[in-house]
């Protein structure tokens, strides 16, 4: 019998299987697909991120390479190369867990887990004991009941990291951060995109004032975006809208359905143990992230929250920390999200509507990467950062970035939320010049309508 048996091989299920079995617990990860790392290492974050990076090459150098004295008679792609280059990067990472589990002693299970009873689990014809159960098997695209995904002409994110050729035409239903990281790749490599986005703006989770800028800025890129418009009917890739001025057609060579991932929580036996759904998939849980049966946890995007890899893998880490005996914790409210777009977009804690919704007596403070030094040098000064603090404590309660770099420089920000520091401390620390972390000390000094540079 096992102490822990992972089911799922995600950001949270490998992390929380090799924590299970550095606490010393005798550990079985169960995958059903071919290869560990669940989505986001194989069809979602680490391809994705691969695709970015490439086409962002491409197109600094179309656009930006002259100004920097760079000279070139001509100017192409290879999209199989650039497959291919994903691919690589994909198989490294997937290759690596495996030896992480090895180094560790998990023991990796493959097949389709299915709960028999709270300590029993089967995979095919084998039979898993175990006395703890964790269930990580994350979540999957939702399709449009008159749009299934072919992964050909329709495409879920999966197919869309996965197509033979760059299409002429995309048509992108829902602008979060999905359809504006996928349909970045492609625009980029000269597809025509268009989204179709039921909402009145693009990146709802964002802080509205970062959502206005990128809608400002992907329309500079030549993306078009059609808000408050409703998908209500399809013919192939031919979409019937409806939207403020009546109902119109789109035609595209693609269509990507980005409108959301849901849990997934189904063919895992949990009628058998009495474990509930809620209506939308998700599996109800205490704060210890213990289901109706207290033997049996779930993490990840199995449970209400944002679904976040990195929001996983420390819920995993929680979880294996709370069956060896340790009390962990988690502050929800320094859990980073993140937009690898050009420019990127960083958030940590509440934005400015939600400080508003809850009544809160706030300061925000702003700083502009055009008065940043290594923004200015680097010719990539786009964008800017907002603070927002506790008017009366100056406690740091929220953090937005849009511009280079984002997504590192809000690791700074993550750590003063998490310690409860107040924008007088990060206004107080010394940062290196030139660097673009010295906007993170004057959008703190903004709070008082004190920054230097501007």
């Amino acid at each position: 019998m096992y102490d822990v048996a992972v089911i799922g091989s995600g950001p949270g299920g490998y992390v929380a299987a090799i924590r299970c079995a550095q606490l010393g617990l005798k550990t079985a990860c169960i995958e059903k697909n071919p290869t560990l790392g669940g989505t986001c290492l194989n069809v979602g974050c680490i391809p994705s991120k691969a695709l970015l990076h490439s086409s962002e090459f491409y197109w600094k150098l179309q656009h930006e390479g002259a100004k920097h004295g760079l000279q070139y008679s001509s100017l192409h792609y290879d999209w199989n190369t650039i497959q291919a280059r994903k691919d690589q990067v994909v198989s490294g990472f997937t290759k690596g867990i495996d030896g992480l589990f090895k180094k560790n002693k998990v023991d990796w299970i493959a097949g389709h887990a299915t709960l028999k009873s709270p300590t029993t689990i089967a995979v095919g014809a084998q039979t898993i004991e175990a006395k703890s159960i964790i269930l990580a098997t994350g979540s999957e695209p939702i399709p449009l009941p008159f749009l299934p995904f072919d992964e050909k002409k329709i495409l879920s994110s999966t197919g869309a990291l996965a197509l033979s050729s760059v299409p002429k035409k995309l048509l992108i239903v829902g602008a979060g951060i999905i359809g504006v990281e996928l349909g970045s790749v492609y625009n980029r490599l000269g597809s025509e995109v268009t989204f179709i986005e039921f909402l009145d703006r693009i990146c709802p989770g964002f802080d509205l004032e970062i959502s206005k800028h990128l809608l400002k800025t992907f329309t500079s890129q030549k993306m078009t975006f059609h808000l408050s418009h409703k998908v209500v009917s399809a013919q192939n890739t031919t979409l019937t809208v409806q939207g403020p001025e009546g109902e119109k057609q789109f035609t595209g060579d693609a269509v990507l359905v980005a409108v959301g991932r849901r849990p997934y929580s189904d063919k895992l036996g949990l009628d058998s143990v009495g474990i509930q759904k809620d209506p939308k998939g998700f599996i109800p849980i205490d704060a210890s992230f213990r289901t109706s049966q207290p033997n049996i946890f779930a993490i990840g995007d199995l449970v209400e929250g944002p679904m976040l890899a990195h929001k996983a893998s420390e819920e995993g880490i929680a979880v294996a920390e709370l069956i060896a005996g340790h009390r962990p914790t988690i502050d929800y409210l320094a859990i980073p999200n993140v937009a690898y777009t050009h420019p990127e977009v960083a958030s940590v804690g509440l934005t400015e509507e939600e400080a508003k919704s809850r009544q809160i007596n706030y300061k925000t403070g702003k700083f502009p990467f055009k008065a940043n030094s290594r923004a200015r040098c680097t010719g990539d000064d786009e964008g800017f950062v907002k603070m927002i603090a506790d008017a009366a404590t100056h406690r740091l309660i929220g953090v937005h970035i849009v511009g280079p770099h984002a997504s590192e420089l809000i690791a700074e920000a993550v750590l003063a939320i998490q310690l409860r520091a107040t924008v007088d401390q990060l206004a107080d620390t010394c940062h290196a010049h030139p660097t673009l972390s010295e906007a993170l000390k004057e959008a703190a000094l903004a709070v008082f309508k004190a920054p230097i540079h501007l």
